[in-house]
C-alpha cells in the first residue's frame, strides 16, 4: 500500500503514510548477563584491568582470549578505543614521523587521525562506486609516495576483493594493517575480516557490533608487534597478566624503549563486552535482514543506487548506503531535509563541513590536501543511515517508501 497521492496543482506527489516513529540511535539493551557481570565487577571495585590476584585472569584478560579465538589470532590486546587500537598498532609496526601511510579517502576521521597520531602522513587513495578502495589509484599511491604500510578502512562494512588487493601488496612490498571497526563479523571467501594483513583493529564503541560505549581490540600473530603494542598500551611490565601474550623474549629489548602510551581497557567495559561476544554472529544475521530489506525496496528506483557487494563478501550491514547522481549541494541538502520531516535521519558524505560524525577529506585540514575527482563524486551523493537492532524489516520497509517518495521529487519545483 503506497503513502503517496497526487498534487494536481504542481505535479509534486506528497507523502501521507505517516512519519517513522524510530529511533536511529537507540541500540538495544545490554544483554542481562552483561548486567550482571558489571554488578559483580562493580562490587569488587577491581575495575583497573591489572587488579588481580595471584593467577586470576582479569575480565580483559579474558575478554583478550575469547576475543582471539573468535578471530582465530594468536594475540589480542584490548584498548580504550578503536582509533587508540589503530595508532599503537601503527607505531608498533614502526612507523616513523613523517612517513607516508597510505589509507581510504572514503573514511571516518579516526582513521587518518591515527596516522597523524604516530606521527605518519596520510596518504589518501580514490574510493569506488562499491564505497571500497580504488586498487589502480592505490598502486599509482604506492609508487608515487614510497609508502610501505595501507591502513585499510573496510568503511561502512564495505569490503574490497582481498585477494586481488593483498596480491597487490605483495607485488610492492607492502605491509597490510586492516581497519575492522564496521567489519566484526563479516569476511571475505570465507576467511574473517582481520585476518589477512600484519594486524587488524577492531571498535567497541556504542554505534559498532559490540557495544561498551568505547573501546578497541588489536589483534596480530606477530610477536615483535604485539609486545610493542601491549608496553605501548600501559601494561606497566605487568604484560604477563595479559589474557594473549607473546613469551618474555619478545618484551626483553622492548620494555626499555617503548613508552607508556596508557589507552587500556578496564575490567568493566570488558565484563559487558564478553555475552554480546557470544551474541556477535546472532546479531550479524539480524543486521543483515534489516539490510536485505531495505535493499530489496531501494534497487530498481530510477534515481537510487545501491552499491553492489561481490558474492565473496559475507558482510555484516548494521547501517545502509545508497547514491543518487547529478545532485547539487542545494538538491542533497533538500533530499536530507525532507526525510527528515518524516524522520529518517540521513547522513550525506557531500557536505564541505564536518557534520557529527561525519567528514570529508577536504575537512581534515591537519593533512597535505588531495585532489581525489572521484572520490568527491562518489561523495556528492552519498548518503547513509544507521540500522540498530531496535529496527524491525517492518521499520525498514516504512523508510524505505519514505525515501522512495522523496527521491521521485528530486528536482521538482
Amino acid at each position: 500500500m503506497t503513502g503517496e497521492k497526487q498534487n494536481t496543482g504542481t505535479g509534486e506527489k506528497h507523502y501521507t503514510g505517516g512519519a517513522f516513529r524510530g529511533n536511529f540511535t537507540q541500540q538495544e539493551p545490554l544483554p542481562e548477563q552483561a548486567i550482571a557481570n558489571a554488578v559483580a565487577l562493580m562490587r569488587t571495585g577491581r575495575l583497573h584491568r591489572y587488579n588481580t590476584v595471584g593467577e586470576e585472569l582479569s575480565e580483559t584478560s579474558e575478554l583478550e582470549r575469547e576475543f582471539a579465538s573468535y578471530m582465530q589470532s594468536r594475540f589480542c590486546l584490548a584498548c580504550a578505543s578503536g582509533g587508540y587500537a589503530m595508532h599503537i598498532a601503527l607505531t608498533a609496526f614502526g612507523v616513523k614521523a613523517g612517513e607516508p601511510v597510505l589509507t581510504n579517502a572514503f573514511t571516518l576521521s579516526p582513521v587518518p587521525g591515527a596516522i597523524h597520531n604516530a606521527g605518519a602522513a596520510p596518504v589518501l587513495v580514490e574510493t569506488t562506486r562499491q564505497l571500497v578502495i580504488d586498487l589502480d589509484h592505490l598502486e599509482h599511491q604506492i609508487v608515487a609516495s614510497g609508502a610501505r604500510v595501507l591502513l585499510l578502512s573496510h568503511m561502512r562494512g564495505h569490503i574490497v576483493d582481498m585477494d586481488a588487493l593483498c596480491q597487490l601488496l605483495e607485488t610492492h612490498q607492502v605491509a597490510l594493517i586492516e581497519d575492522c571497526a564496521h567489519t566484526m563479523g563479516a569476511s571475505w571467501g570465507g576467511r574473517k575480516s582481520g585476518s589477512f594483513g600484519v594486524a587488524a583493529c577492531f571498535s567497541t564503541q556504542t554505534y559498532k557490533h559490540i557495544n561498551s560505549g568505547e573501546g578497541g581490540l588489536l589483534v596480530t600473530n606477530d610477536d615483535s608487534l604485539m609486545a610493542r603494542a601491549t608496553l605501548l598500551s600501559g601494561s606497566y611490565m605487568l604484560y604477563q597478566r595479559n589474557g594473549t601474550v607473546p613469551d618474555a623474549d619478545a618484551f626483553e629489548q622492548a620494555k626499555y624503549q617503548i613508552p607508556n602510551c596508557s589507552g587500556r581497557m578496564d575490567n568493566l567495559r570488558a565484563a559487558i563486552l564478553r555475552p554480546q561476544l557470544e551474541l556477535l554472529d546472532q546479531n550479524c544475521s539480524r543486521w543483515n535482514e534489516l539490510y536485505r530489506t531495505l535493499e530489496q525496496a531501494l534497487q530498481g528506483h530510477k534515481n537510487i543506487e545501491v552499491p553492489e557487494r561481490d558474492e565473496q563478501e559475507s558482510y555484516v550491514a548494521s547501517s545502509f548506503q545508497f547514491l543518487i547522481d547529478n545532485l547539487s549541494t542545494e538538491q542533497a541538502r533538500k533530499f536530507v531535509g525532507d526525510c527528515k520531516t518524516h524522520n529518517v535521519e540521513l547522513k550525506w558524505f557531500g557536505s564541505t563541513e564536518p557534520e557529527g560524525f561525519t567528514s570529508k577529506h577536504t575537512s581534515w585540514k591537519y593533512i597535505e590536501p588531495h585532489s581525489l575527482s572521484q572520490t568527491d563524486t562518489v561523495l556528492q551523493g552519498l548518503f547513509d543511515l544507521r540500522l540498530p537492532l531496535t529496527f524491525t524489516t517492518e521499520d525498514c520497509g516504512h523508510i524505505a517508501e519514505i525515501i522512495r517518495h522523496h527521491a521521485n521529487n528530486i528536482g521538482k519545483a
